[in-house]
Order: structure tokens, then C-alpha cells, then sequence
């Protein structure tokens, strides 16, 4: 991996638009005169002045009174002329300060790319701390996004399989070990990031993140994270054998994806994770192995999407979910094996659907789910259900 990406502009990167001197002391100057001309008159009619004694003779008091009014002129003139100049040279700061700052984060940034692409996985290890750091100190959004980019992207690359423990490899085995490691820092860096409240520091959420086709073999802990904004993607991805924990996510805006991803080993909890706003998308999604549990739930708005995804060995659990709001669709799922319960789920007042989906076999488990039947699940099942699925015994009532 090389540092031949370049860093996206921003606004502030931009050459400042500052009128010019003598224009912005003529505009604030004339704009002070009318502002002070029309309090004048203001004054002159609440205060019911008919008209001025031309016949008065200018005396020495009024006269030391309109001294002191020429030299009140005069000083605020010059007032508004320091205000103004203070302005831009505060201005010129800010933007020069902010130059520095990037330069220094484009350098510092090349650096930790090229410990990336390093064949020591310590130099690895010390470029994933390096670009964290950096994505923590970022002087704006898209310079973190930058470096959260580069995180995913090293996570998507190819790497050699496990040779294995024998002998004959035990150099290529520790190897891959030392590289699985870097892989494994960074998962846990970004969900340690993604748990992190919004607008705080370290807080990664906002941003987004591309783990489109990568392993997830190592714990992940995203629990209590708030996905409100930007693209999270998880295309693809394997959860494979470990522990990811979604537990009391909220998913209320933005576009979180897994379609097509792999659970085949491992646990990956959702219990009280509340889905209520945005797109979730599960398409495609196969459930091979593992415990996946959805525990507690709440489907609340949005848009769930389960469609066309399999579920053909593991368990998946739906037990006490609530769906009572949005829409979210089993259309076209197969249940083909494994055992999946939605057992005590509470359907409401969700847009609910599992038409099209296919009960070919495993267990599917409905005992206990409270109000009507999702819409086309009757008509999915068949009757008389086949072995197999469980449904309560108020469904399985002729219509009155």
C-alpha cells in the first residue's frame, strides 16, 4: 500500500474571499452612517421636533458640544476601521493556521501509509495506530474520512491463508498470526470509535465505513452506537467465529447495509437494538452457523429488509422482538434449516411481509407471537404448515 492518495479539498482549503480593503471599510463606514442617520431622525420624531431655531446663535458650549461630536466621528471611524481589520487579519490566521495544520496531517498521513505497506507487521501495527490517531485529530470531516478509508481499505485486501502449524511452515504460520493481529486492531479500534457519542472526541459515527467482503473472526463491540448518518457497509463480510455485539445500536438514519454477508460461526447479537429510522438492508444475507439474535428488538420505522436471505443452519432469534412501526420485509427468505424463532414477538402495527418466502425445512418457531399474522406468511406456510414451523394456534383459525 502506497501514500498515492490524494486528500480530498475542502472549503477551507480554498483561498479566502475577502473583499478588499478600501471597499470593506467604504461599505461598513456608509452602512454605520446610515444606521447613525437613521437613529437621528428616529429620535428627531419620537421626540416631536417641528422644526430648528434659525435665529439661535452658536455659543461657546455648543460649540465645545459639536468639538466633541466631530472627535466622536472621528473616533468611531477609526473603531470601525481596527474592527474591520482585525476581522481579516483574524481571517488570515485562521486560514493560515488551518494550511499548517493540513500540511502537517498530509505529511504525517503519508507516513502512516507507507508503515502500512510495510513487511513488518509491528511497522503495520504502528502505522494503524498512526492513521487512528490521525482520523481522531483531523482538522475536518473529510480529512478523517480519508483516514477511516484507508483503515477499510487495508482490511479489504487479499491476504495469504493460514499455512497452517506444521514444521515445514511454522515461519509463514507466525507470519500470518502477527498479520491476522493488525487486522484484528483495527476491527476493535473502529468499534471502540463507533461507540463513542457523536460531536465527541474519537467519535467516529457520522463517517463512513466499508467493510464490504472482509472476515470478522476477531469480538467487535459496537453496543450502544448510534448509526444516524452516512453509509455503513457490511456487504459480503463474514462473521465467521467470534463474538459482534450490536447490542442497543441504534439504526435511526443513513443507509446500514449487510446484504450478502455470511454468519457461520460465532455469536452476533441485536438484542435491544432499535431499528427506527434510515435503511437496513439484510438482503441476500445467509445464516450458515452461529447464534445470531435479534432478542428484543424493536422495529420501530425505516425500512428491514430480509429479503432473499437464507437460513439453513445456526440459530437466528426473533424471540421478543417488536415490530410496530416502518416496514420490514421476509420477501422471497428461505428457511431451509438451522432453527429460527419468533417466538413472544409483538407484531403491532409494522408493515410486516413474508411473501414470497419458502419453509423447505429447519425449525421456525411463531408460538407465543401476539396479534394477527404477518402479511403473507399464511399463505407462505401452506396448510397444514409443514413440520417444523410452529405457529400460534389463533393463525391456524378459519376467518370468521
Amino acid at each position: 500500500m502506497t501514500a498515492n492518495r490524494q486528500l480530498r479539498p475542502t472549503p477551507d482549503n480554498r483561498e479566502l474571499r475577502l473583499w478588499r480593503v478600501g471597499r470593506a471599510l467604504t461599505l461598513t463606514f456608509v452602512a454605520a452612517v446610515l444606521v447613525a442617520s437613521g437613529i437621528f431622525y428616529g429620535l428627531v420624531y419620537l421626540l416631536d421636533f417641528q422644526e430648528i431655531d434659525t435665529t439661535a446663535k452658536l455659543n461657546a458650549k455648543t460649540l465645545f458640544d459639536l468639538v466633541k461630536l466631530s472627535f466622536g466621528v472621528v473616533a468611531g471611524a477609526g473603531a470601525l476601521v481596527a474592527l474591520v481589520v482585525a476581522y481579516r487579519r483574524q481571517r488570515v490566521d485562521e486560514a493560515g493556521a488551518h494550511r499548517e495544520a493540513t500540511r502537517l496531517h498530509t505529511e504525517r498521513f503519508s507516513q502512516a501509509v507507507d508503515k502500512l505497506g510495510s513487511d513488518s507487521p509491528a511497522v503495520r501495527l504502528g502505522g494503524v495506530h498512526a492513521l487512528t490517531g490521525l482520523a481522531d485529530d483531523a482538522p475536518d470531516d473529510s480529512l478523517r474520512q480519508t483516514c477511516i478509508d484507508v483503515l477499510c481499505a487495508y482490511l479489504r485486501l487479499r491476504y495469504s491463508p493460514d499455512p497452517g502449524e506444521g514444521p515445514a511452515h511454522l515461519e509463514e504460520h507466525h507470519h500470518y498470526l502477527a498479520l491476522r493481529e493488525v487486522r484484528h486492531t483495527i476491527l476493535r479500534l473502529i468499534g471502540d470509535h463507533y461507540r463513542r457519542p457523536k460531536g465527541t472526541h474519537r467519535s467516529w459515527q457520522g463517517c463512513d465505513l466499508d467493510l464490504t467482503g472482509v472476515t470478522i473472526d476477531c469480538d467487535m463491540d459496537f453496543r450502544d452506537a448510534t448509526f444516524s448518518g452516512g453509509a455503513v457497509k457490511f456487504d459480503g463480510a463474514e462473521f465467521s467465529g467470534s463474538a459482534v455485539d450490536f447490542r442497543d445500536v441504534r439504526f435511526s438514519g443513513g443507509v446500514v447495509s449487510f446484504v450478502g454477508a455470511r454468519f457461520s460461526g460465532g455469536t452476533v447479537s441485536f438484542g435491544g437494538a432499535e431499528f427506527s429510522a434510515g435503511r437496513v438492508g439484510f438482503d441476500g444475507v445467509r445464516f450458515s452457523g452461529g447464534a445470531v439474535a435479534f432478542v428484543g428488538a424493536r422495529f420501530s420505522g425505516g425500512a428491514v429488509s430480509f429479503g432473499g436471505a437464507r437460513f439453513s443452519g445456526g440459530a437466528v432469534s426473533f424471540g421478543g422482538a417488536e415490530f410496530s412501526g416502518g416496514a420490514v420485509s421476509f420477501g422471497g427468505a428461505e428457511f431451509s434449516g438451522g432453527a429460527v424463532s419468533f417466538g413472544g414477538a409483538r407484531f403491532s402495527g409494522s408493515a410486516l411481509s413474508f411473501g414470497g418466502a419458502r419453509f423447505s425445512g429447519g425449525a421456525v418457531d411463531f408460538d407465543g407471537a401476539t396479534s394477527p399474522a404477518p402479511q403473507g406468511l399464511l399463505a407462505a406456510v401452506g396448510t397444514p404448515p409443514p413440520a417444523g414451523v410452529t405457529l400460534p394456534s389463533p393463525w391456524l383459525l378459519p376467518a370468521p
